[in-house]
């Protein structure tokens, strides 16, 4: 390769990272402006239930996750840019349709419609990214894109407060939802890369077909998935992870006006405040680490993942617990800074762990399992108990999922490392041999 076109590469490579990490960021602040409007809605002609408000995230994220394994497959075959554009576009009409709801019903309708947009988004951009960037730039590369997580979430929280507390929460929906029709333009114009192009050529490997493609349908896609044991393990906990977050980021805000008495503008944009500084860092110093950890084992993404997540376990329970603003602050920050740093590191070990060909797919079941699992039900349970008992209690359910987060991702890195002695020994065998 020419020193020009290596340049070019590398550009377009920037280039897509940028726009896949500002939609990301869009993403987020649309997903997290609910939230931020829950009492709000609460309040108004909808009346809606503590049940009914975690609804409205639950009902986005099952449609989000039964999409998924559709685009994962159209992924692993067709256009992707393309398909990306599409999803942005179909989200951000549904979010500032949401504005218009008025009833819970068409008010749920709407978000769950945004769930549609979100998946072909979310199941194929990390499989863009991995053929942009070779394996050993991907724990920063992942923790760049995923950076905006913490970002958008924070200005879902900031924003939407802000707003409503100003104009009401009809004009947040218009607002988070306008920057993706520009978007979903942008995204047309990136370079799609042959699968894999950034890995050892798949010709002669395990699931590849002749053409370069993966061998079999979906259903041997899934199948071959399945059987791979440290990425199942790792799924598994990243759905009581994404369970566990999920539950916080869509309470957090209810439950800083209601348990610890902050106004509600306050609630919502201090703990937006608390998000984007240490998803921020947490994000962006658990990718750096990754990859250097990553220089001696192969395993290093999962055991800084489940390192990390068991550390955060006490710091949870604290922020939860305490009637101290001090010791909930401090507590709430190294909380978040730990979960943070696991967002890198898992998604990277995700797309390590399967073969080139498949990614989207694999992405896709990731999504399916984590959200199905994890932050499609942990909002409107703890909506349910909130219903039941008190907000103080039901959040409690949060410290046990990340306890169960950080038990299963050491099993998973353990897992890896078992599966690469045996296939060292038996590359060896047939070297003597």
């Amino acid at each position: 390769m020419t020193a020009t076109a290596h340049d070019h590469r590398r550009m377009s490579a920037g280039w897509g990272l940028a726009v896949l990490a500002a939609i990301n960021l869009f993403n987020y602040l649309d997903r997290y402006v609910v939230p931020a409007l829950f009492e709000s809605l609460k309040g108004s002609s909808l009346h809606l239930s503590d049940a009914n408000l975690g609804a409205l995230m639950s009902g986005f994220l099952i449609v989000y996750t039964l999409s998924a394994p559709l685009f994962g497959a159209l992924g692993d075959r067709r256009g992707r840019p393309r398909l990306i554009a599409a999803g942005v576009a179909l989200w951000s009409l549904a979010t500032a349709l949401s504005g218009l709801a008025g009833s819970f019903l068409t008010l749920l309708g709407a978000r769950a419609s945004v769930g549609v947009g979100e998946a072909a988004y979310g199941t194929i951009a990390p499989s863009l990214l991995s053929d942009y960037y070779p394996a050993a730039r991907r724990g920063r590369v992942m923790a760049i894109f995923f950076c905006a997580i913490p970002v958008g979430s924070a200005l879902g929280y900031v924003i939407g407060g802000l707003i409503d507390a100003r104009f009401g929460w009809r004009p947040a929906f218009f607002v988070a939802g306008a920057p993706g029709i520009l978007l979903a333009a942008t995204c047309l114009r990136l370079k799609d890369p042959p699968r894999g192009s950034q890995d050892a050529p798949p010709r002669g490997s395990a699931g590849a077909a002749p053409d370069g493609t993966a061998a079999g349908g979906t259903g041997a896609r899934y199948t071959r998935l399945a059987g791979n044991a440290p990425y199942v393990l790792t799924v598994l906990g990243y759905a009581a992870y994404t369970f566990a977050v999920g539950g916080l980021a869509a309470w957090m805000p209810s439950f800083l006006e209601r348990v610890r008495g902050m106004p509600r503008a306050q609630a919502t944009v201090s703990f937006g405040e608390i998000v984007v500084i240490t998803g921020f860092l947490g994000t962006f110093v658990g990718g750096w680490i990754g990859d250097f950890w990553a220089r001696f084992t192969s395993s290093a993404f999962l055991w800084l993942c489940a390192l990390s997540t068991l550390l955060a376990v006490p710091f949870v329970w604290i922020a939860l617990t305490t009637p101290s603003p001090g010791l909930y602050l401090g507590s709430m920050v190294a909380a978040q800074f730990l979960l943070f740093l696991s967002t890198g590191p898992v998604n990277a070990a995700i797309v390590n762990l399967v073969s080139p060909l498949e990614r989207a797919t694999a992405v896709a079941l990731s999504v399916f399992s984590i959200h199905m699992l994890g932050d499609a039900i942990s909002p409107y349970l703890i909506g349910a108990i909130s219903d039941a008992s008190s907000l103080a209690m039901a959040v409690r359910i949060v410290p046990a999922a990340v306890l169960a987060s950080g038990a299963i991702w050491v099993f998973a890195a353990r897992s890896q490392t078992a599966l690469e002695r045996r296939g060292a020994s038996a590359a060896g065998a047939f070297d003597r041999a």
